[in-house]
């Protein structure tokens, strides 16, 4: 059974926690990044980082990880008016959708993903997907991925399978799962390397990450890292009261 897959990488936390989920469960682990022209494009620069973190952490891991590809899609963004492909105030659409969401955005990734994969001998795709934990957006949603599953296994003649392990998750249990993963080492490497703020600010170091600390991105990671904290300091005080 093949089971080398393909991550779709864009080094911010969620990428990074998956990525590590990944190079706990498969063989062979290779990451894919896309440049679409994106405001926050720092991101891309941070990737490297990351992965050198993750073959510092655990040597099983560092076998594993295989190539980096990063894919140019600059027509995605010349064709999107964004707040992450333009320079302008993040707010909410009347369409009940925030207007950082870019269209299509995840289906042409997972799209160009499969073909990378096609060609590389991977047979699972891994995606930071969220429906329980985000910013709305319709191509995070699970049948949206079940989906396009189906339609990347006809049109392709493949049997990729599509996971997305925080697909049910909030934001503080990604942090927990980072730290089932590798402990403390994971959490530090999310909070120091990681880029996942929409503005692309790295100026600020927050107990959370780099960010500006006032994007929707910024805010929900903060958040969940609060309430990461407060639950293992309750869970830590339990503990010990159980000692006593």
């Amino acid at each position: 059974m093949n089971n080398r897959a393909l991550v779709l990488f864009s080094g911010g936390q969620d990428s990074t926690t998956c990525l590590a989920w990944a190079l706990e469960n498969f063989d062979h682990v290779e990451t894919v990044g896309f440049d679409y022209g994106q405001r926050h494009r720092i991101e891309l620069d941070c990737r490297k980082h990351v992965v050198e973190g993750l073959r510092r952490l655990r040597p099983d891991w560092a076998r594993r990880l295989g190539d980096d590809h990063t894919i140019g899609l600059e027509a995605l963004g010349a064709i999107s008016d964004t707040a992450l492909t333009r320079d302008v105030e993040l707010q909410m659409e009347t369409n009940g959708l925030p207007n950082t969401f870019v269209p299509g955005r995840n289906i042409i990734f997972l799209t160009f993903a499969a073909a990378l994969a096609y060609r590389r001998g991977l047979r699972h795709l891994v995606g930071g997907m969220c429906e329980t934990d985000y910013s709305g957006y319709p191509d995070c949603r699970d049948d949206t991925i079940k989906a396009l599953q189906v339609a990347l296994n006809l049109g392709m003649e493949r049997r990729f399978v599509l996971h997305t392990p925080l697909m049910w998750i909030d934001k503080a249990a990604t942090w927990e799962l980072a730290r089932s993963l590798a402990g403390g080492d994971l959490l530090d490497l999310i909070r120091e390397e990681t880029h996942t703020c929409y503005l692309g600010e790295r100026g600020v170091r927050h107990a959370w990450g780099y960010g500006c600390g006032h994007c929707p991105a910024c805010q929900l990671r903060e958040a969940g890292h609060e309430k990461y904290q407060s639950t293992r300091q309750t869970s830590e005080a339990e503990q010990e009261h159980e000692h006593v």
